[in-house]
């Protein structure tokens, strides 16, 4: 589906990677309600995916139909639902994933701090920006620069620190 620029974003990162049977039935699953999603009676223009084994992705073009509290309430229940059904946390929202290499770690919030001042993350480690609201902040300023992330901002004394 092509879905606009402007489509609202909700990004659920998981605190692991998915294996790939995990992903198969996460991306089933996420197909059949995205094509069913409606709001008030209207079919949302919607699509979602699994990326990179750990992120689930749903995105509305709000300029067809917007998404409102019960439809947004649905999609959260199906987020919960995998949950359980594949026991990982999908809203901890203190779980930092970034790069190393090829592989995307994520770490609780005192754990990336460690990583920080050990200097295993730097400024220029690629981070995730799970805050981003369109598809376009999605392919543009969703995986970034610890340097230009609000990570920065929360993690600024230790960087100073290590300078």
């Amino acid at each position: 589906m092509q879905i606009s620029e402007d489509s609202r974003v909700w990004i659920y990162q998981a605190d692991r990677a998915f294996t790939g049977a995990e992903k198969e039935q996460i991306e089933d699953a996420l197909k059949d309600f995205t094509s069913q999603w409606q709001a008030h009676g209207f079919q949302l223009s919607a699509d979602a995916e699994v990326r990179y084994n750990r992120f689930i992705i749903l995105m509305v073009d709000e300029a067809q139909a917007g998404a409102t509290g019960c439809s947004i309430d649905k999609s959260v229940r199906m987020i919960k639902d995998f949950e359980q059904q594949f026991n990982v946390n999908l809203f901890d929202r203190l779980n930092i994933a970034f790069r190393r290499g090829d592989d995307i770690l994520s770490l609780d919030r005192d754990r990336f701090e460690q990583e920080i001042q050990s200097g295993r993350v730097t400024e220029d480690t690629i981070v995730f920006n799970n805050l981003v609201q369109t598809k376009k902040e999605l392919d543009t300023n969703w995986e970034t620069q610890f340097r230009n992330s609000w990570h920065a901002r929360v993690y600024e004394s230790i960087l100073a620190a290590g300078n």
